[in-house]
Protein backbone atom coordinates (compact mmCIF):
# COMPACT_ATOMS: atom_id res chain seq x y z
CA UNK A 1 0.00 0.00 0.00
CA UNK A 2 3.02 2.27 0.73
CA UNK A 3 4.97 1.40 -2.65
CA UNK A 4 1.25 2.61 -4.30
CA UNK A 5 1.02 5.47 -2.27
CA UNK A 6 4.55 6.84 -3.08
CA UNK A 7 4.51 6.49 -6.84
CA UNK A 8 2.02 8.80 -7.31
CA UNK A 9 3.62 11.00 -4.96
CA UNK A 10 7.11 10.98 -6.78
CA UNK A 11 5.53 11.49 -10.25
CA UNK A 12 4.06 15.04 -9.23
CA UNK A 13 7.59 15.84 -7.52
CA UNK A 14 8.94 15.26 -11.04
CA UNK A 15 6.92 17.83 -12.12
CA UNK A 16 7.35 20.46 -9.46
CA UNK A 17 11.20 19.55 -9.65
CA UNK A 18 11.15 20.35 -13.57
CA UNK A 19 9.04 22.96 -14.16
CA UNK A 20 10.12 23.29 -18.05
CA UNK A 21 8.49 19.79 -19.08
CA UNK A 22 5.26 21.30 -19.01
CA UNK A 23 5.89 24.67 -20.60
CA UNK A 24 7.39 22.71 -23.26
CA UNK A 25 4.56 21.30 -23.96
CA UNK A 26 2.02 24.25 -24.42
CA UNK A 27 1.01 25.63 -28.07
CA UNK A 28 1.68 28.78 -28.31
CA UNK A 29 -0.96 29.25 -30.53
CA UNK A 30 -4.38 27.56 -31.78
CA UNK A 31 -3.54 24.74 -34.01
CA UNK A 32 -0.59 22.80 -34.43
CA UNK A 33 1.73 23.76 -37.52
CA UNK A 34 1.93 21.25 -40.13
CA UNK A 35 1.72 22.61 -43.62
CA UNK A 36 5.36 24.93 -43.28
CA UNK A 37 7.09 22.62 -41.64
CA UNK A 38 6.20 19.65 -43.43
CA UNK A 39 6.80 21.47 -47.13
CA UNK A 40 8.91 19.93 -49.77
CA UNK A 41 11.17 21.39 -52.39
CA UNK A 42 9.68 21.42 -55.85
CA UNK A 43 12.23 19.61 -57.29
CA UNK A 44 13.29 21.00 -61.13
CA UNK A 45 12.93 18.96 -64.41
CA UNK A 46 15.03 17.15 -66.22
CA UNK A 47 16.93 19.40 -68.61
CA UNK A 48 19.28 18.42 -71.45
CA UNK A 49 21.76 20.55 -72.83
CA UNK A 50 20.25 19.93 -75.61
CA UNK A 51 17.28 21.78 -75.01
CA UNK A 52 18.85 24.84 -73.84
CA UNK A 53 19.21 27.01 -77.08
CA UNK A 54 20.52 30.23 -75.20
CA UNK A 55 21.99 30.91 -71.87
CA UNK A 56 23.39 33.92 -69.57
CA UNK A 57 25.38 33.75 -66.25
CA UNK A 58 24.11 36.33 -64.00
CA UNK A 59 25.16 38.18 -60.51
CA UNK A 60 23.03 40.27 -58.68
CA UNK A 61 22.86 41.90 -55.04
CA UNK A 62 19.53 41.67 -52.99
CA UNK A 63 19.51 44.18 -50.61
CA UNK A 64 18.26 43.81 -47.34
CA UNK A 65 17.67 47.06 -46.29
CA UNK A 66 14.64 47.56 -49.09
CA UNK A 67 11.25 47.25 -47.42
CA UNK A 68 10.26 44.46 -49.53
CA UNK A 69 13.61 42.08 -48.75
CA UNK A 70 12.90 42.70 -45.15
CA UNK A 71 11.36 39.09 -44.74
CA UNK A 72 14.87 37.94 -45.39
CA UNK A 73 16.52 40.24 -42.74
CA UNK A 74 14.18 40.37 -39.79
CA UNK A 75 13.80 39.08 -36.84
CA UNK A 76 17.73 40.14 -36.15
CA UNK A 77 16.99 37.84 -33.18
CA UNK A 78 15.36 34.31 -33.32
CA UNK A 79 11.20 34.55 -32.81
CA UNK A 80 9.37 31.55 -31.69
CA UNK A 81 10.07 29.67 -34.83
CA UNK A 82 11.26 32.72 -37.03
CA UNK A 83 14.49 33.12 -38.34
CA UNK A 84 16.01 35.58 -40.90
CA UNK A 85 17.68 33.70 -43.78
CA UNK A 86 21.26 33.98 -42.53
CA UNK A 87 19.94 32.64 -39.05
CA UNK A 88 18.25 29.38 -41.11
CA UNK A 89 21.59 29.00 -43.10
CA UNK A 90 24.21 29.20 -39.61
CA UNK A 91 21.09 26.67 -38.36
CA UNK A 92 21.61 23.91 -41.52
CA UNK A 93 25.78 24.37 -41.33
CA UNK A 94 25.18 23.37 -37.13
CA UNK A 95 21.98 20.89 -37.77
CA UNK A 96 21.60 19.71 -41.38
CA UNK A 97 25.05 19.61 -42.54
CA UNK A 98 24.87 22.04 -44.71
CA UNK A 99 28.04 22.45 -46.50
CA UNK A 100 29.05 25.94 -47.20
CA UNK A 101 32.15 26.97 -49.60
CA UNK A 102 35.12 29.59 -49.41
CA UNK A 103 35.02 33.27 -51.46
CA UNK A 104 38.34 32.80 -52.83
CA UNK A 105 36.21 31.54 -55.88
CA UNK A 106 32.25 31.24 -56.74
CA UNK A 107 33.21 27.74 -58.10
CA UNK A 108 31.84 25.62 -55.11
CA UNK A 109 35.58 24.48 -54.80
CA UNK A 110 36.81 24.72 -51.08
CA UNK A 111 34.45 23.38 -48.55
CA UNK A 112 34.17 26.05 -45.28
CA UNK A 113 34.28 24.60 -41.68
CA UNK A 114 32.17 25.91 -39.04
CA UNK A 115 35.00 27.31 -37.31
CA UNK A 116 36.01 28.99 -40.47
CA UNK A 117 32.65 30.46 -40.80
CA UNK A 118 32.67 31.84 -37.16
CA UNK A 119 36.02 33.72 -37.95
CA UNK A 120 34.46 34.99 -40.83
CA UNK A 121 31.81 36.28 -38.92
CA UNK A 122 33.72 38.34 -36.58
CA UNK A 123 33.25 35.69 -33.66
CA UNK A 124 36.93 35.62 -32.86
CA UNK A 125 37.88 34.63 -28.91
CA UNK A 126 39.27 37.51 -27.45
CA UNK A 127 41.89 37.38 -24.44
CA UNK A 128 41.00 40.35 -21.73
CA UNK A 129 42.91 41.34 -18.41
CA UNK A 130 40.22 40.53 -15.21
CA UNK A 131 40.90 41.51 -12.03
CA UNK A 132 40.18 38.64 -9.64
CA UNK A 133 37.84 39.54 -7.27
CA UNK A 134 39.56 36.62 -4.35
CA UNK A 135 43.30 37.48 -5.28
CA UNK A 136 42.69 40.74 -6.22
CA UNK A 137 45.42 40.16 -8.93
CA UNK A 138 45.16 40.49 -12.71
CA UNK A 139 44.15 37.34 -14.85
CA UNK A 140 43.37 36.71 -18.89
CA UNK A 141 40.47 35.51 -18.82
CA UNK A 142 39.38 34.14 -22.52
CA UNK A 143 35.74 35.85 -24.00
CA UNK A 144 34.37 33.90 -27.06
CA UNK A 145 32.94 35.80 -29.87
CA UNK A 146 29.72 36.63 -30.80
CA UNK A 147 27.61 35.75 -34.05
CA UNK A 148 26.04 39.27 -34.55
CA UNK A 149 23.53 38.16 -38.06
CA UNK A 150 22.22 41.36 -38.18
CA UNK A 151 25.44 42.70 -39.72
CA UNK A 152 24.23 40.55 -42.98
CA UNK A 153 23.22 43.32 -45.15
CA UNK A 154 22.87 41.70 -48.49
CA UNK A 155 23.14 38.46 -51.01
CA UNK A 156 24.93 37.92 -53.87
CA UNK A 157 22.99 35.48 -55.62
CA UNK A 158 24.67 33.73 -58.72
CA UNK A 159 21.68 32.60 -61.29
CA UNK A 160 21.43 31.23 -64.90
CA UNK A 161 19.06 32.35 -67.42
CA UNK A 162 18.11 30.22 -70.26
CA UNK A 163 15.48 29.39 -72.95
CA UNK A 164 14.24 25.67 -73.08
CA UNK A 165 13.27 25.05 -76.78
CA UNK A 166 10.92 22.28 -75.60
CA UNK A 167 9.21 24.71 -73.73
CA UNK A 168 9.53 27.32 -75.77
CA UNK A 169 10.18 29.72 -72.46
CA UNK A 170 13.07 31.66 -70.21
CA UNK A 171 13.43 30.28 -67.04
CA UNK A 172 16.50 30.59 -64.43
CA UNK A 173 17.92 28.94 -61.64
CA UNK A 174 19.55 30.12 -58.79
CA UNK A 175 23.45 28.38 -58.90
CA UNK A 176 24.74 30.35 -55.25
CA UNK A 177 23.73 33.03 -52.57
CA UNK A 178 26.81 34.22 -50.32
CA UNK A 179 26.02 36.69 -47.35
CA UNK A 180 27.78 39.96 -47.41
CA UNK A 181 28.83 41.15 -43.87
CA UNK A 182 28.77 44.95 -43.27
CA UNK A 183 30.95 45.68 -40.33
CA UNK A 184 33.21 47.59 -38.62
CA UNK A 185 36.68 46.65 -36.84
CA UNK A 186 36.82 46.99 -33.19
CA UNK A 187 40.15 48.94 -33.28
CA UNK A 188 39.47 51.28 -36.12
CA UNK A 189 39.14 54.90 -34.94
CA UNK A 190 38.09 56.30 -38.20
CA UNK A 191 34.94 53.89 -38.18
CA UNK A 192 34.99 52.84 -41.50
CA UNK A 193 32.23 50.35 -42.50
CA UNK A 194 33.81 47.12 -44.04
CA UNK A 195 32.26 45.00 -46.49
CA UNK A 196 33.37 41.07 -47.03
CA UNK A 197 31.89 38.55 -48.57
CA UNK A 198 31.11 34.98 -45.68
CA UNK A 199 30.58 31.67 -47.62
CA UNK A 200 28.63 30.61 -50.61
CA UNK A 201 26.10 28.01 -50.24
CA UNK A 202 25.21 25.79 -53.31
CA UNK A 203 21.45 26.69 -53.61
CA UNK A 204 20.23 23.19 -54.80
CA UNK A 205 21.54 21.42 -51.82
CA UNK A 206 19.66 24.25 -49.03
CA UNK A 207 16.44 24.62 -50.98
CA UNK A 208 15.91 21.37 -48.54
CA UNK A 209 15.89 24.05 -45.82
CA UNK A 210 14.24 26.83 -47.41
CA UNK A 211 11.39 24.84 -48.12
CA UNK A 212 10.31 23.89 -44.70
CA UNK A 213 11.19 27.26 -43.09
CA UNK A 214 8.26 29.80 -43.45
CA UNK A 215 8.65 33.91 -43.65
CA UNK A 216 7.22 36.56 -42.11
CA UNK A 217 3.74 37.43 -44.48
CA UNK A 218 2.83 41.08 -43.94
CA UNK A 219 -1.62 40.68 -44.41
CA UNK A 220 -1.44 36.99 -43.20
CA UNK A 221 -0.10 34.89 -40.14
CA UNK A 222 -1.70 31.81 -41.44
CA UNK A 223 -0.03 31.86 -45.25
CA UNK A 224 3.47 32.14 -44.97
CA UNK A 225 5.49 31.93 -48.08
CA UNK A 226 8.50 29.70 -47.11
CA UNK A 227 12.10 30.93 -47.84
CA UNK A 228 12.37 28.35 -51.71
CA UNK A 229 8.85 30.70 -52.37
CA UNK A 230 10.72 34.12 -52.40
CA UNK A 231 13.83 32.83 -53.94
CA UNK A 232 11.56 30.44 -57.00
CA UNK A 233 8.75 32.90 -57.21
CA UNK A 234 10.71 36.26 -57.57
CA UNK A 235 9.38 37.80 -54.56
CA UNK A 236 12.79 40.06 -53.82
CA UNK A 237 14.08 43.60 -55.70
CA UNK A 238 17.52 43.44 -57.14
CA UNK A 239 19.85 44.69 -58.79
CA UNK A 240 22.50 43.37 -61.45
CA UNK A 241 26.39 43.86 -60.44
CA UNK A 242 28.01 41.08 -62.97
CA UNK A 243 27.78 39.24 -65.97
CA UNK A 244 29.47 36.62 -67.89
CA UNK A 245 31.94 38.83 -70.66
CA UNK A 246 34.77 37.93 -72.52
CA UNK A 247 36.72 40.60 -70.28
CA UNK A 248 37.64 38.25 -67.67
CA UNK A 249 34.27 37.87 -66.36
CA UNK A 250 34.77 41.53 -64.82
CA UNK A 251 31.86 43.11 -62.61
CA UNK A 252 30.13 46.52 -63.34
CA UNK A 253 31.83 47.85 -60.26
CA UNK A 254 35.39 47.79 -62.71
CA UNK A 255 34.24 49.98 -65.27
CA UNK A 256 31.04 52.33 -63.88
CA UNK A 257 30.41 53.76 -61.05
CA UNK A 258 27.58 55.50 -59.63
CA UNK A 259 24.80 56.42 -62.04
CA UNK A 260 26.36 54.54 -64.82
CA UNK A 261 26.65 51.66 -62.81
CA UNK A 262 22.94 51.62 -62.50
CA UNK A 263 22.11 52.15 -65.67
CA UNK A 264 24.47 49.47 -67.52
CA UNK A 265 22.70 47.00 -64.63
CA UNK A 266 19.42 47.90 -66.38
CA UNK A 267 21.03 47.69 -69.64
CA UNK A 268 22.16 43.50 -69.09
CA UNK A 269 18.75 43.89 -67.19
CA UNK A 270 16.91 44.61 -70.45
CA UNK A 271 19.23 42.67 -72.96
CA UNK A 272 17.57 39.48 -70.88
CA UNK A 273 14.55 40.67 -72.01
CA UNK A 274 15.13 41.57 -75.53
CA UNK A 275 16.96 37.98 -75.81
CA UNK A 276 13.15 36.53 -75.44
CA UNK A 277 11.58 38.52 -76.80
CA UNK A 278 13.30 38.75 -80.29
CA UNK A 279 12.77 35.43 -80.58
CA UNK A 280 9.38 35.78 -81.12
CA UNK A 281 7.37 37.21 -84.51
CA UNK A 282 4.43 39.18 -83.84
Amino acid sequence: MKKLFFIPLFCLSFFWINPNTVKSQVNDGIYDKEHVPSRRRVNYSYLREADVMWKKRIWRIIDLREKINHPLYFPTQKLGDRMSLMQLLLWGITNEGLSVYSTDDDNFTAPMTRKQVDVEMGAVADTIPIVNPDTGEEEMQIIPGEIHTEEIKQFLVKEEWYFDRQLSVMKVRIIGICPIRFFIKDDDVTKTIRKTRVFWVYFPEVRRILANHGTFNTFNDAERKTFDDIFEKRYFNSFIVQETNVFNDRPISEYAQGIEALLEANRIKDKLFRSEQDLWEY
